[in-house]
């Protein structure tokens, strides 16, 4: 099995051969119109998506290699470590575009 799976501990075979009871039906809750709401829905087959809009400057997936102690430290802040490295790294960029590098050549 991959890595990536995690094993589950339930019996699928018995679970799908269950068929459920008259009595079983009448422990189910009702749904709800909250229920509804919450629930996927579809317009000629395709998804509608909802919750956050995209955003229109997207984030880009990469590699990056860190050292291990710069890394920890933004990990040992707990959760959000990936958005504060990119916080720290727009910091560095907005600050440049303020005060370009001064040049190691004579000025001409």
């Amino acid at each position: 099995m991959p890595a990536s799976k995690r094993a589950t501990h339930t019996d699928l075979a018995k679970f799908d051969a269950h068929v459920i009871t008259p009595e079983e039906y009448e422990e189910m809750p009702e749904l709800t119109d909250e229920d509804f709401e919450r629930a996927d829905m579809y317009i000629g087959g395709k998804l509608v998506r909802r919750g956050r809009p995209p955003s229109d400057k997207p984030k880009e997936q990469v590699t990056l290699r860190l050292d291990q102690d710069v890394l920890a430290a933004f990990r040992e802040g707990g959760p959000g470590w990936q958005s504060r490295i990119n916080e720290t790294l727009r910091g560095f960029v907005e600050k440049r575009k303020v005060a370009p590098r001064k040049s190691k050549g004579k000025a001409a």
